[in-house]
C-alpha cells in the first residue's frame, strides 16, 4: 500500500470539518473526505450521496495504473460487456482547480464530460475517477511539468507536495485539468484491489462492481 502523507490526514481535521464519504465495494470500505476549497463540487456530490443516486452504479472503468471510475447513471442497468462512461451529461459544473489540490494516489476527481474535456470548461456531473500511478522523481516532475506548461496549464509544486509525488505517487500530468475534491482517508486497500480487477477491451470489469455510498458523520 502506497505511504499517505500525514498532511492528507490532518487536514480532515482543519476547520471547517471535510465531509466523510463511506463508499462500500464488494471488497470493503473506502472513507473519502472532500475538500471544502472546492464546494461546488463538495456539494454537488454531497446531494447525490444522500439523494441515493450512486448506489448500484458501477465501477465502470478501471486502468492499472492511471485510475478507477465510476458514476455513470448508465451503469445501473447496463448489460453485460458494453462500454460505458462515453456519454456527456446533460448538466455541467464549471471547474474547481484549487493551488495545492493535486492528483496524488487515493484523491478523488471530477471526470469530465464525455472523452474530451466540455469546451466550455465544465466537468460531469456525476462522474468521478479515484486516482491510481506511479511515483516521480523531482526530474520526472519536472519533465510533466514543462509538458502542462506547453498545454496551457502553468503548475509550480511544493516541497511537500513534491514528496508526496515521490513518495505517494499518481498523475502529475493531469494538475491543472481536472477538478480534485477529495482523497481516501482509510480503506486504500480496496482502490487497490479495485484497480487490480481483469477488465475488456473497454476497461470495464468483467465482473460488475457495485458501489454504495452513505455520508459518514
Amino acid at each position: 500500500m502506497p505511504w499517505l502523507p500525514v498532511v492528507a490526514f490532518g487536514q480532515a481535521a482543519q476547520s471547517p470539518k471535510r465531509p466523510l464519504i463511506e463508499v462500500r465495494t464488494n471488497f470493503g470500505t473506502m472513507v473519502v473526505a472532500l475538500y471544502n476549497e472546492t464546494p461546488i463540487h463538495r456539494d454537488n456530490f454531497l446531494e447525490l450521496v444522500e439523494s441515493g443516486a450512486y448506489d448500484s452504479l458501477l465501477f465502470h472503468r478501471i486502468v492499472p495504473g492511471f485510475a478507477v471510475e465510476g458514476g455513470d447513471p448508465a451503469s445501473k442497468y447496463a448489460p453485460p460487456g458494453v462500454a460505458l462512461g462515453l456519454d456527456p451529461d446533460s448538466v455541467g459544473l464549471p471547474e474547481e482547480v484549487v493551488p495545492g489540490r493535486i492528483h496524488t494516489y487515493g484523491t478523488l476527481a471530477a471526470a469530465a464530460a464525455g472523452d474530451t474535456p466540455d469546451l466550455a470548461g465544465r466537468t460531469h456531473r456525476m462522474r468521478f475517477f479515484f486516482v491510481l500511478g506511479g511515483t516521480y522523481s523531482s526530474k520526472e516532475l519536472e519533465l510533466v511539468t514543462q509538458r502542462n506548461s506547453a498545454n496551457g496549464r502553468q503548475q509550480t509544486y511544493s516541497a511537500s507536495e513534491r514528496e508526496e509525488y515521490a513518495e505517494v505517487g499518481g498523475q502529475p500530468r493531469l494538475d491543472g485539468a481536472y477538478t480534485v475534491f477529495g482523497n481516501v482517508v482509510s480503506g486504500l486497500e480496496v482502490l487497490e484491489a479495485l484497480a487490480a480487477l481483469p477488465c475488456n477491451g473497454w476497461d470495464r470489469p468483467l465482473q460488475d462492481q457495485r458501489m454504495f455510498m452513505r455520508r459518514s458523520e
